[in-house]
């Protein structure tokens, strides 16, 4: 596993946060076992038993005060972002295991019992339950330990009881030597295999902590590339006697592939364009900007019909295969209220007219952008916004966002939406349009970019 990984804030952070599972386990047991040690006092011992299981109540509970400070200080080491030092680990295991080694030398001493049948008795899987939770750690080798540690304090233990007590004839609970010491094997054997597992969690927790680094980067990157692209749209509307120019904008993702833009020519005339790259996401957001650069460039200059034909040329070697462009450019003059209309694929295009409640739709005048350059496309189609009319240039994302029984929101709620908000600033018409899909979406999840325009030349009061 990388090193790098292995000692970020991140990794260490999941180590206590596994000690802290472990400690609090470790402690649920070490109670469990104090209650059954003073019922089987209680039930069997007597008062010679008593006596005998005395030490081991007072070395259980020595074990639930110990664990208890442990789990304190872990907390505050979670809660401070601090790291415990190199050292507690090691020392935390021999610690532990010394424990039910201790348990172990005070149960030969029971009378009940026997030292040789203690040798033999449940006791001895303490030190296996020591072994398994010590995986938590996320270390092979504090696991690997866990288990020699535990082998040798058997070891030791048993070694003591040969010499302290004679073996009696084999039979009655008790085994020849050899038993003893395959005991012994398999504790180091359980620490060998939860070794094993212990490597395998840290290497699961290791990758999940690297897919959750790559994706907190994307994350960022993203955000970035969100703020950069929110930041190429239009800041405010322009200012144009006797006319309202309002947009808006809100990806599927955290970046989208369409804008809008508008752009005031030096003879008053404003040139507002919007577009629709195919796809959402990071790499139309890319080729939106490019277009947007590309459409700046070709349509402040000659007719609409040659800036579109530019911006074909320009644009066509960039898209890769399959991608391309619907995009419409209109130029309004202030003066006459007359829009000059031109669009590349994108449609419909909406002009409603308040005075006779009617809403026109306009399909699209020429092929996408990007399909092919040298692509020709035709004279632009003009129309007169009269007082109280309205231009409206939205993206497919708007009409065919569905609802939960698959109903697309369609051109006739489009119309209901600018028929209720006839009579508000553009800005305005554009937020009761986007409250509209909204409720007739009721939930279900926007799959694709809204954007939306509004020219409106107002009613004269």
């Amino acid at each position: 596993m990388n090193e790098e990984i292995i000692r970020s804030e991140a990794f260490q952070r999941a180590e206590l946060a596994g000690e802290r599972v472990r400690v609090a386990g470790l402690i649920g047991a070490l109670a469990a076992l104090l209650l059954v040690s003073v019922v089987r006092a209680l039930a069997t011992g007597g008062p010679v038993g008593m006596r005998v299981l005395l030490p081991v109540f007072l070395l259980l509970g020595l074990g639930i005060l110990y664990e208890s400070a442990i789990l304190v200080w872990v907390r505050r080491a979670l809660a401070r972002g601090a790291i415990l030092p190199g050292a507690f680990w090691p020392v935390n295991v021999v610690v532990e295991t010394l424990l039910p080694t201790a348990a172990l030398v005070l149960l030969t001493r029971d009378p009940v019992m026997g030292p040789y049948r203690a040798l033999a008795a449940p006791a001895v899987l303490v030190y296996f339950f020591f072994i398994i939770l010590s995986t938590l750690r996320l270390s092979p080798v504090l696991t690997l330990l866990s288990g020699i540690a535990s082998a040798l304090g058997y070891t030791a233990v048993l070694l003591w009881t040969f010499r302290q007590y004679p073996l009696p004839p084999a039979g009655n609970g008790v085994f020849p030597p050899a038993i003893y010491f395959t005991f012994a094997a398999f504790l180091f054997l359980g620490g060998c295999v939860g070794a094993l597992v212990a490597r395998q969690i840290r290497g699961h927790a290791g990758a999940a902590l690297v897919e959750a680094r790559r994706s907190e980067r994307l994350h960022r990157d993203l955000e970035v590339a969100r703020s950069i692209q929110q930041g190429l749209l239009p800041s405010r509307p322009p200012r144009i006697a006797g006319f309202e120019i309002a947009g808006w904008n809100r990806p599927a993702d955290q970046t989208g592939g369409d804008y809008f833009d508008w752009l005031k020519l030096p003879d008053g005339r404003v040139v507002v364009t919007l577009a629709d790259v195919t796809g959402h996401g990071i790499g139309p957001a890319l080729m939106a900007a490019a277009c947007r650069a590309y459409g700046r460039a070709s349509l402040t200059e000659g007719s609409l019909e040659e800036g579109m034909m530019r911006l074909n040329d320009l644009l066509s070697p960039d898209l890769p295969p399959g991608k391309l462009v619907t995009y419409v450019a209109g130029v309004l003059d202030p003066v006459s209220g007359r829009v000059r209309l031109l669009s590349a694929g994108h449609g419909p295009l909406f002009v409603y007219r308040p005075a006779t409640d009617r809403l026109e739709s306009f399909a699209a005048h020429g092929v996408p952008l990007g399909i092919m350059a040298g692509m020709r496309y035709p004279a632009p189609q003009e129309l007169v916004l009269v007082p109280g009319d309205l231009l409206l240039l939205i993206t497919d994302g708007f009409w065919e966002w569905e609802n939960a029984a698959g109903e697309p929101f369609g051109a006739d709620r489009v119309h209901a939406a600018l028929r209720a908000a006839k009579d508000l600033p553009a800005s305005e018409v554009i937020q009761r349009l986007q409250e509209a899909v909204g409720i007739f979406a009721a939930g279900t999840p926007q799959l694709d970019d809204l954007t939306a325009v509004v020219v409106k030349r107002p009613a004269e009061s």
